[in-house]
């Protein structure tokens, strides 16, 4: 049987998408930088980078540093802060008709709240991110995404403000980050996505000091991908609700590799800076994979993974 269009809709909560590629919060800006190069209504679904209530200037230069096979980024959540997204932002989004999805951060319990509450009831918005790698001031700094009873606390001030569809963002610098999804579904996440960049650093050896004024930074690229293949592996088998994998991915067959261990949609990161048509090129891919292996549904695919 020759399969012409695969079905390739996946579902995260009550979010419909058409496709299970989306661009991972941070590295496509807010979407508008990368419409010369890429369809965004293609896509089923563009996350844009973090938005926090006011804006942000984030961290001095140099904030960027190559590494092999991959980068480091200590950007410091840099963003225009809520007004400014939904009067500049947004508009152009809903334009281009994208499905779009909000990154939020903060630094308290009440700053996610009171941002979910203002981006609720915007048309054009589809669903939010909730980045909970971000340090809680009021505990000293101590990131929630580490903390399983901080993490369901924040998603359940999140779900409480909206009843837009939520997808909480998970750090992987944890000891088991199967105890911070399964504390995520609890507090009513639709669907959790991993990983978050791994901390690390670089060093430049003739000066003898940090390369990234922020001292560390996020690694990021295709060094991390084993890394988060096994935490999605690990957390789609933990919990009910839809995995979305990151980390690393640069192909079709990346993408494909997540979906098989568990991943209902997945996000290019790092690699849309090499070739910003990416995200592009893994949709025609599956596609075509879906056809070589006489699949009519991506959901066959899915949690394929035999072990």
């Amino acid at each position: 049987m020759e399969i012409e269009k695969p079905n390739l809709r996946v579902k995260i909560g009550s979010l419909n998408l058409q496709n299970p590629v989306m661009t991972a919060s941070g590295t496509f800006g807010y979407g508008e930088e990368f419409a010369s190069y890429v369809n965004l209504h293609r896509l089923g679904a563009v996350v844009v980078k973090g938005i926090s209530m006011q804006p942000r200037p984030g961290n001095p230069p140099p904030r960027i540093v190559e590494t092999a096979c991959g980068m480091l980024n200590a950007i410091g959540l840099e963003n225009v802060g809520a007004e400014r997204f939904l009067a500049e932002k947004l508009p152009y989004l809903i334009k281009a008709n994208a499905t779009v999805i909000v990154n939020v951060l903060g630094d308290s319990i009440d700053d996610y709240q009171a941002l979910a509450e203002r981006l609720h009831g915007n048309d054009g918005i589809s669903a939010l991110e909730i980045n909970i790698s971000c340090p809680n001031v009021k505990k000293g700094g101590v990131a929630f995404g580490t903390n399983p009873e901080m993490a369901q606390k924040v998603t359940e001030a999140v779900r409480k403000a909206t009843d837009l569809p939520i997808i909480v963002k998970l750090t992987p610098n944890v000891t088991d980050i199967t105890a911070i999804a399964k504390a995520v579904e609890a507090g009513g996440a639709d669907g959790v996505s991993l990983i978050n960049t791994l901390l690390g650093m670089a060093i430049d050896s003739k000066t003898r000091r940090p390369v990234l004024a922020n001292v560390v930074g996020g690694l990021s690229g295709p060094a991390v991908k084993p890394v988060a293949l096994r935490m999605v592996w690990q957390v789609a088998q933990a919990v009910e609700i839809p995995v979305v994998g990151i980390g690393g991915i640069c192909s079709a067959e990346d993408a494909i590799e997540f979906l098989i261990a568990g991943a209902t949609a997945i996000e290019v990161g790092t690699a849309n800076f090499i070739n910003p048509r990416t995200t592009e090129d893994i949709l025609v891919g599956i596609s075509d994979y879906l056809k070589e292996n006489k699949m009519d549904s991506i959901q066959k695919l899915i949690g394929s993974l035999q072990t």
